[in-house]
């Protein structure tokens, strides 16, 4: 749960009153600056977003009778609220001082301006209070692309890791996968806290990536693009061997690109998944060589099938 609290030790914000409230649990993503609120009105007032007054809000604010001030800051500092700040710089009137202090709604100041701290404000929620979900897999960012690799526990999805790390790739997380949804078609995975850095390798225990290899050899977080799922080699099981077909491995509410690999003795995994994030950086740019290649397969069918019509006809 996402708290006043964590936002104020986050950004290094100045309390100035309602400190009791600190612990209020933010909810919402958007932030509102409540202009029609300082006109008066609450119909449609979004009080459990996080209030923001910078210059045009106050200034209202300011010209407005004073037998009606202190009732619009009353109305404001709502028990579902999680703060109000104030930018720029600007002093809170008094009226929601008072108000603040009596029904214990953080207020905050912050020195910058209005635009660009709802800017930092909202990437932060979004990415705080992000859907969530985690897997079982290993992700590791290879050539600019996560690649989540999925598969049966022991078929040699950290063994695959360690390889491509040896191969100067960087490791994510591995055995546990903790993914958030920042937007649509957005997902960022990183490690667990506990196992952040670490690697198992059955028959040697755990080891330290970062220590043995380097700080270039891991990452904290990373975009996934890319499922490689690995499976054992079954003999009566067609593999797509062109590249026609397209799967998906659907997280959350994203779909995104999944290979399924067979795994079986002489196989170099490390290099096929190298060989999939390149393709996959390819199919990107517009290049598919599994369509261009159908492309021209068919055209030379088409071709010999016109020539040999042509010679039964002569």
């Amino acid at each position: 749960m996402l708290t006043t609290q964590d936002l104020v030790k986050r950004f290094n914000m100045n309390v100035v009153a309602g400190e009791a409230g600190l612990n209020r649990p933010i909810h919402n993503t958007d932030i509102s600056r409540p202009g029609l609120e300082m006109a008066g009105y609450f119909s449609h007032y979004a009080s459990n977003r996080i209030q923001l007054l910078g210059t045009t809000e106050l200034s209202f604010y300011n010209l407005l009778p004073d037998a009606e001030r202190q009732g619009r800051m009353r109305k404001l500092c709502r028990p579902e609220t999680p703060a109000i700040i104030i930018t720029r710089g600007h002093d809170a009137p008094d009226e929601l001082l008072d108000a603040a202090r009596e029904l214990d709604t953080p207020l905050i100041y912050v020195e910058e301006a209005t635009t660009r701290v709802m800017g930092r404000l909202t990437t932060y929620l979004e990415h705080e209070l992000a859907n969530s979900t985690s897997l079982h897999g290993v992700l590791v960012d290879v050539y600019g692309v996560g690649v989540l690799i999925t598969g049966d526990s022991g078929i040699g999805k950290s063994e695959t890791a360690l390889e491509l790390v040896k191969r100067g790739h960087r490791l994510v997380a591995d055995d546990n996968v903790e993914i958030k949804e920042i937007t649509k078609d957005q997902l960022i995975g990183k490690a667990p806290k506990i196992i952040e850095h670490l690697l198992e390798i059955r028959g040697l225990g755990i080891i330290n990536v970062m220590t043995l290899f380097g700080a270039g050899s891991i990452l904290t977080q990373k975009r996934i693009g890319l499922n490689i799922n690995l499976e054992t080699w079954h003999q009566d099981k067609l593999y797509d061997r062109v590249g026609l077909n397209q799967e998906t491995l659907k997280i959350l509410d994203t779909e995104i690109t999944k290979k399924t690999i067979p795994v079986r003795p002489g196989r170099n995994v490390a290099v096929i998944i190298e060989v999939a994030a390149m393709n996959y950086r390819l199919n990107i740019m517009g290049i598919n060589t599994a369509e261009e290649f159908n492309e021209r397969l068919n055209a030379e069918i088409l071709k010999n099938g016109q020539q040999n019509k042509g010679d039964t006809e002569s």
